[in-house]
């Protein structure tokens, strides 16, 4: 008998039919005349109710049907009889695909901490929570790709390896096939690598913004997705070694239509989370965040708030002036903390922010300069409960002022050459920002920690799984 997916038997009315279904038994329960099994196969939140009446079906094939085995049923739709569910499967015949030890498996029917369950990644996908979170993640991609699709944008895939650091800031994790306990150094003490794969020292890359930005020079408008790595010693509740970034670049937009863009790129994604996940989201909403589908709500109802530095430091200055306390220093020129953010988000305006116009010194190289000289025109998009949940600016499109900024920075010209070219050959404005994957997911899911968002997190002293 061919198999049906559980998401789509709980849809169905065809009472009497005959059906296969298949998955992990979540809890079992019983008397002497009958078995209750709750059984689940990962394609929806809710579990379809096993009968297993022991005239039929003896205790002795019911011995391994334990919580986390595998089985297959065959049986009658029927409609059910208790609460909570249309209909349930009438066994005929159950047979145990793959055993679990009830004595060592894990996930036994009681509550777990989001920490116990980090130690066993590799069973999280097993729970109601963490299947919720992955099946949101997916449904995300596909948002991400169908938004930039619809638009006319080009997915542009970036190196993984790469020889320049895009943020300048030297987190990076090197790659190599040298002997490390054998490396060759010159009369420098520095590595030599000329026989390296490379021939060069290379490293994973940070973002794949300058190459989109390339790209964009040529398509137009473009979209990068994939894999990131820092390095940096964070280890907080929002940040990971290893990431997934969204990089949209596109030619001819300044500041203003990458602001229209990232606000209408977000509410789309958080738009499309509702349609097709309100079952997970609801059950998250219940179990972790009874705030949750509110304030995924609210965001879509108002206009974001665009707001410039300078005055976002004066309104911050003026709650430290009321008594305010924050753990972290502000005054202008300070690159501004997660609280500060939020407090300008659910404090202030109670809606999320746009921030932009920050000092040319807290920022990335490549980014426009105003004519004030002291400012460039980046971006933040500030969100509650995440603080920054994207990044962007419009491009410093000015040869000689890039260049200078590059030397003011002191970064590696070696580096640099290609991207300098496209402002010697046809430079235009262009625009772009960058979403951290991850961070969407902590939003729209209502979790409280990255590592809970993505299967086998990479974080400082942790390579597990």
């Amino acid at each position: 008998m061919t198999r049906t997916k559980i998401i789509d038997v709980l849809k169905m009315d065809t009472y009497g039919a005959d059906i296969n279904v298949k998955g992990w038994i979540r809890t079992r329960r019983g008397s002497k005349q009958v078995a209750f099994i709750a059984l689940n196969d990962g394609s929806t939140i809710h579990n379809i109710q096993i009968v297993a009446d022991l005239d039929k079906i003896t205790e002795d094939s019911l011995k391994q049907a334990t919580t986390g085995a595998c089985i297959s049923v065959n049986g009658k739709l029927v409609q059910s009889q208790g609460k909570g569910q249309q209909v349930e499967i009438q066994a005929d015949s159950i047979d145990i695909l793959g055993a679990a030890d009830p004595n060592s498996y894990p996930l036994q029917k009681k509550g777990h901490s989001l920490e116990f369950l980090r130690e066993i990644a590799h069973l999280r996908p097993r729970t109601n929570t963490f299947g919720a979170i992955f099946r949101i993640s997916h449904h995300m991609a596909i948002a991400i790709h169908k938004f930039f699709h619809d638009r006319g944008f080009f997915y542009f895939h970036t190196p993984i390896i790469t020889a320049s650091d895009c943020e300048g800031a030297g987190q990076m994790f090197q790659v190599t096939t040298l002997n490390l306990y054998d490396l060759k150094k010159d009369e420098k003490d520095d590595i030599l690598y000329d026989n390296d794969f490379f021939s060069k020292q290379a490293s994973l890359t940070v973002s794949g913004q300058l190459e989109g930005e390339l790209a964009a020079m040529g398509l137009g408008a473009i979209y990068t997705f994939g894999p990131t790595f820092r390095a940096e010693k964070s280890n907080t509740p929002r940040h990971l070694a290893e990431f997934w970034m969204i990089e949209p670049e596109v030619a001819f937009n300044e500041i203003i239509e990458n602001m229209d863009l990232a606000e209408d790129f977000i509410k789309y994604c958080v738009q499309w989370a509702l349609d097709h996940c309100r079952d997970d989201i609801q059950f998250l909403n219940d179990m972790f965040d009874k705030e949750l589908i509110g304030r995924l709500e609210g965001v879509l109802k108002e206009t974001f708030v665009r707001l410039p530095y300078t005055e976002g430091i004066r309104i911050l200055e003026e709650a430290v002036a009321k008594g305010h306390q924050f753990e972290f220093p502000i005054y202008w020129g300070a690159d501004l903390a997660s609280e500060h953010e939020r407090y300008l988000v659910e404090n202030h305006f109670k809606r999320p922010v746009i921030l932009s116009d920050y000092p040319k010194e807290i920022k990335a190289f490549y980014m426009k300069q105003n004519d004030d000289g002291k400012t460039v025109r980046a971006m933040d998009v500030l969100f509650p409960k995440i603080g920054e949940i994207i990044g962007g600016s419009e491009r410093e499109s000015d040869y000689d002022k890039l260049l200078t900024r590059i030397k003011e920075m002191n970064l590696p010209m070696k580096d640099m050459w290609w991207y300098l070219d496209t402002r010697k050959f046809g430079t235009c404005p262009h625009a772009g920002f960058g979403m951290g994957f991850e961070r969407l997911l902590l939003f729209v899911t209502g979790m409280a920690n990255i590592r809970d968002v993505i299967p086998f997190p990479r974080t400082p002293n942790n390579a597990e799984f």
